[in-house]
């Protein structure tokens, strides 16, 4: 994980604080993650209740993991073989080069709402996307509701393979506008018509790509962030 902190002075929604656990989670756990499980546990006492069950169960059973089989977990259930990707993109424009024009577009997005995108990962990982919304919260949710119908799609396949970290995404899910499709078929054909307009709100935060806004109030956080840093200004 990153070594990137909030400072005690960041406040953040209690559904912020749910993609930010998330988007930790989502990460390859690598060597680490049993250290960053207290971090991640005390988080959680700011999160919505349901979430905070769904993550709080999926921490506690990988925590009785080793990483070397955590790590092997991950790797199997992540991959677009199986239609379990976590690039966004992806579910979208598949391996096209439209997909390019995409992830430069994200990297647009975050500049232009303070944030540089530095991480090895593409711009599209879901855990960047998910720090996205976080950090800004308004425009964040706006880009996830642009790729709703991917992760439910994600999602519903995560949960047909059994796999508990079905969980994480149905948390994520619940931080969003409007329930979530019940079968792939209602997915798809979200991802034909798109949201439905008064979930993603009549003005766009993402069109024109406009200056930052407020980070909401709520409770401090203090855990590290998958992959982008603060712009500063001198």
């Amino acid at each position: 994980m990153s070594a990137t902190t909030i400072g005690a002075g960041d406040r953040m929604s209690a559904d912020a604080v749910v993609r930010l656990v998330a988007g930790c989670v989502l990460q390859y756990p690598g060597d680490h993650f049993h250290d960053e499980l207290p971090r991640l546990r005390a988080a959680l006492a700011g999160a919505p209740a349901e979430a905070a069950a769904l993550l709080g169960s999926f921490l506690d059973e990988a925590g009785e993991l080793t990483a070397i089989e955590l790590c092997a977990r991950y790797t199997a259930t992540f991959d677009t073989r199986n239609r379990r990707c976590l690039y966004l993109t992806w579910w979208v424009d598949g391996d096209t080069r439209r997909r390019g024009l995409s992830l430069v577009r994200l990297k647009r997005i975050y500049r232009d709402f303070g944030l540089e995108f530095a991480g090895e990962e593409l711009p599209d990982f879901l855990p960047v996307a998910l720090e996205f919304a976080a950090r800004r919260e308004e425009a964040g949710v706006e880009l996830l509701q642009e790729y709703r119908a991917g992760l439910e799609l994600l999602r519903l396949a995560l949960t047909e393979s059994g796999s508990p970290y079905a969980r994480v995404l149905e948390a994520v899910c619940a931080t969003l506008p409007g329930p979530s499709p019940a079968t792939k078929a209602e997915a798809k054909a979200l991802a034909r018509n798109g949201p439905p307009q008064e979930l993603v709100g009549a003005g766009s935060a993402l069109e024109p790509f406009g200056p930052g806004i407020d980070r909401p109030a709520g409770a401090p956080v203090d855990l590290p962030w998958p992959t982008t840093s603060e712009r500063r200004t001198a």
